[in-house]
């Protein structure tokens, strides 16, 4: 028994051993760690506390890089909470667009605070390639090479083609920016602008002697509305004359009135055809029947000669009425004029 608390000291001192080199353990872990970024930002007058970066690494947040965009926004004037910058981090945003955006807009004193930045990088856009637009406006052409298309098809009221091509000045506006139309939306518009003023020209000359005018009309419909750019300028760069469309829409025409009339023709020609054909055939028919009446006179002459309703002198006179009429019929075919009647 007098062993007793001799071994209880010893495993209470054992245990307090353990507990001192497991805290001096995780203690050095952690100055190893965080130490210098603990460091870094204090000197740099960011203040990052080393429980804050412990929670950080339990969220799975690069603290590292949270550490650094705070001293930067610091640096550039700016003092951005950890919690909005982790909260951005969580949220699926780059936090690194967020910043260089915000010290870009802050040098040339665009009005763009972090929560607004925040929105623009949530909603699909990068807001540092935003303000740079804004910064040094960008050149888009139109239409785009990218779809596929080398010119603007316009044609004039006299009927000619136009190849255009042109190039648009635009500026981001970070008001309109969430919920504004894209890029697309602005070569779609401007396209479509440049081809309804060429077809209001009476003559395609007038579109090769001023592009500018096209410019101008172009402008002056605002196609920048409800779109996050700013419309700076409209350059007419290249313009080449295409086809004679009108001339072909004619030829064309033409050539289907005559496709359609030769159709008609065929038609007339196929129905008389039908209609001849219907006639020999009736012709056929009558000649038919005249020969059963004429071999039904015959019969009846021969009955009347042996029943002596007809004498001789009777049927020579017959026939020559017969003849004489035959010969009148043949005259009037051949000279249009009869003979006279003989008495």
């Amino acid at each position: 028994m007098q062993y007793m608390p001799l071994l209880m000291s010893t495993s209470t001192s054992i245990l307090l051993f353990f507990l001192l080199f497991l805290f001096i353990g995780v203690f050095a872990f952690i100055i190893f760690k965080y130490g210098w970024l603990y460091i870094k930002a204090v000197t740099s007058d960011a203040h990052v506390s080393i429980l804050q970066m412990i929670s950080m690494t339990l969220r799975n947040i690069d603290v590292r890089s949270i550490v650094e965009y705070r001293i930067m926004a610091k640096k550039a004037g700016m003092d951005i909470a950890v919690t909005s910058l982790e909260a951005h981090s969580l949220a699926g945003g780059n936090v690194n667009h967020v910043v260089r955006a915000l010290i870009a807009a802050r040098k040339v004193n665009i009005g763009l605070d972090f929560d607004h930045a925040c929105a623009i990088d949530l909603a699909g856009r990068d807001v540092f390639d935003a303000v740079k637009t804004c910064i040094n406006p960008k050149v888009i052409d139109c239409p785009d090479p990218a779809k596929g298309y080398a010119s603007l098809d316009a044609i004039t009221k006299d009927g000619i083609q136009l190849k255009v091509k042109a190039r648009v000045t635009i500026r981001t506006d970070i008001e309109r920016l969430v919920g504004g139309a894209t890029e697309e939306t602005v070569i779609a518009r401007v396209g479509e602008g440049i081809i309804t003023t060429i077809g209001t020209f009476e003559t395609y000359r007038k579109a090769l002697e001023s592009p500018d005018l096209i410019s101008k009309l172009v402008m002056e419909r605002k196609f920048d509305g409800d779109t996050a750019f700013q419309i700076l300028s409209i350059n007419i760069v290249n313009i080449n004359v295409g086809d004679n469309i009108g001339a072909k829409l004619q030829a064309d025409q033409s050539e289907t009135d005559k496709r359609t009339a030769q159709a008609d023709a065929e038609k007339r020609l196929g129905m008389a055809v039908a209609r001849e054909q219907e006639m020999k055939v009736l012709t056929e028919e009558n000649t038919a029947k005249i020969l059963a009446a004429e071999a039904e006179v015959s019969k009846a002459i021969a009955q009347a000669f042996r029943e002596g309703n007809l004498g001789i002198m009777d049927y020579y006179h017959m026939k020559n009425i017969q003849a004489d009429t035959e010969m009148r019929v043949s005259s009037v075919s051949k000279h249009g004029i009869p003979p006279p009647i003989k008495q």
